[in-house]
């Protein structure tokens, strides 16, 4: 959305969420100090229907697999930060090789005055992981890129955290926080803490590049990326636990044209100087403009949610948790201006890991209030006699500057908005975002050596805010995927799924992986 008042609460938030560093990705409490190192090499074959692959097999990947058609070979290693041991330092790297077909996009060609196929594909090689860090008993300090596993939220069964998941390819950054929750001093344990600051720089502006249209909206390149949490936790050893806090992410700098029938009509380049870091996290004073009054404007797209965990372990130890995210975009949806709109979900895990359900979630999304359906900001006129001002339409992901909240096309946060990868017509921006649906996941073993997954999810989309469907449209989808461990072949892995989707909102596709996997440790 366009840049909108903060609240006067954000900059508290996010205030404490920078000043208390959140979940390093790793956790290795039961690995023993000698398998420190591990490695593994996987195979993935995959073919469908659609030019793209059926959504279920891309979500949640890592922006691994995106095409229609596929072969990947997959190498990686790492040495992981253990919480054990007082000093640890660690290390990975992940290589991508190998091959997807093209999906055609548009492409205005303003010297013939027509639009022209523009056929594209992810290279054939690229690194998706490169990091090394430290840790200090529960602190660490992170460098490069690697994926993000948030154990907050789940991203196998559930449609994921909404503002950083793993959906799409890491962004380099440099990351400070706790290694996991902490017990807070004097609270005897009775409360943790677990926060996070990094500030990144986005590497897809080629992509971008690549897929626009250069014929209207905009594009924009050179974008750097902040994130902070800070989330509270009760002793998690009791029956019922409380888990309660706050995400906030920004995208700045950059530089923007804005195209009107294929000609460039405004550029702007955001400066990118040490302030602008600081105000990424802390933005304690005004941007490029201010409204009357004490209501500042901050530059950069702002977004992120409120986080609500309520988890209760039975008596047999198997545990039941109800939760909810709820996202904000700038300074409304802070404030929960904007209604009923949250992943709202449910979600079951067994205490026996081995039995025939070891987990599951239902969920219920809802992104159609938006803090209301106009925005108003006087600041956004200046000169203006209407002095009112209206907070509303949040065009969640979306800003007037940055081409959605996305990276190489595909969403930083949930899956359950479609990315701009779906827009053949080369239109970087987020076109669903007022969407309503459902998540239902399960997953549990056949036998010691056979694991199986399900998911069926739907819903519904009426575009955007400021863009409206004359129509809304609808997709479901499902997921079905096995797992064979052979015992006489160790460390050897064998998965099959089937995916596909039905409806106009991503057409119908269907779609099959193989996948070939061995992992081992040092």
């Amino acid at each position: 959305m366009a840049n909108k008042p903060l609240s006067r609460l954000l900059p508290l938030a996010l205030g404490i969420a920078s000043l208390l560093p959140a979940h390093a990705q790793e956790t290795t409490d039961s690995l023993p100090r000698r398998e420190l190192m591990r490695y593994g090499a996987s195979l993935d074959i995959w073919g469908g229907t659609g030019r793209l692959a059926p959504s279920m097999l891309m979500e949640n990947n890592g922006g691994r697999f995106t095409q229609g058609d596929g072969i990947m070979l997959d190498l990686g290693a790492e040495r992981t930060l253990a919480r054990k041991n007082r000093f640890e330092y660690g290390f990975g790297m992940e290589a991508l090789v190998g091959w997807q077909r093209e999906v055609d996009y548009l492409r205005y060609d303003a010297e013939n005055n027509a639009f022209t196929v523009n056929p594209q594909s992810p290279s054939a090689l690229w690194l998706q992981q490169l990091w090394a860090g430290v840790k200090y008993r529960g602190v660490y300090l992170k460098a490069g890129m690697w994926n993000r596993d948030n154990s907050l939220f789940n991203s196998r069964l559930g449609v994921g955290d909404i503002v950083l998941s793993d959906n799409a390819r890491p962004v380099p950054r440099l990351s400070a926080g706790f290694i996991d929750f902490q017990n807070i001093p004097f609270t005897r344990g009775w409360v943790q803490i677990c926060g996070e600051v990094s500030w990144g720089k986005m590497t897809d502006s080629k992509w971008n590049e690549n897929h626009f249209n250069y014929y209207n909206s905009f594009l924009t390149t050179g974008v750097w990326m902040g994130f902070a949490s800070c989330h509270f936790r009760t002793n998690p050893s009791q029956p019922f636990s409380v888990t309660v806090g706050m995400q906030s992410a920004t995208q700045f700098g950059g530089s923007a044209a804005w195209y009107r029938d294929g000609e460039v009509y405004s550029t702007y380049k955001s400066p990118v100087r040490f302030k602008d870091f600081i105000n990424a996290l802390f933005p304690w004073a005004g941007g490029s403009s201010t409204n009357a009054g004490d209501v500042a404007y901050y530059d950069g797209n702002h977004l992120g949610s409120w986080d609500l965990r309520l988890r209760y372990r039975l008596r047999g130890g198997d545990e039941l948790t109800a939760y909810m995210q709820s996202p904000w975009e700038d300074g409304s949806g802070v404030g929960k201006l904007n209604g009923f709109d949250a992943v709202w979900g449910v979600e079951y895990r067994a205490a026996d890991r081995d039995a025939i359900l070891t987990g599951a979630v239902v969920e219920y999304i809802d992104f159609t209030n938006q803090s209301g359906p106009m925005h108003w900001a006087p600041g956004d006129k200046p000169g203006t006699q209407i002095p009112s001002q209206a907070t509303g339409a949040d065009d969640y992901f979306n800003n007037y500057m940055y081409n959605g909240w996305t990276n190489y096309g595909q969403m930083l946060g949930t899956p359950f908005v479609p990315g701009t990868i779906y827009n053949t017509d080369g239109f970087l921006r987020i076109t669903d975002n007022r969407v309503r649906g459902f998540r239902l996941g399960a997953e549990g073993h056949i036998d010691d050596t056979l694991t199986w997954r399900a998911l069926l999810g739907y819903r519904t989309s009426w575009g955007t805010p400021l863009l409206p469907k004359p129509e809304r449209t609808s997709c479901t989808s499902m997921l079905m995927e096995a797992t064979w461990q052979p015992p006489m072949l160790p460390g050897v892995g064998l998965r099959g799924a089937i995916a596909w989707d039905a409806g106009k909102l991503l057409g119908n596709n269907f779609g099959a992986m193989l996948t070939i996997s061995y992992s081992g440790a040092l």
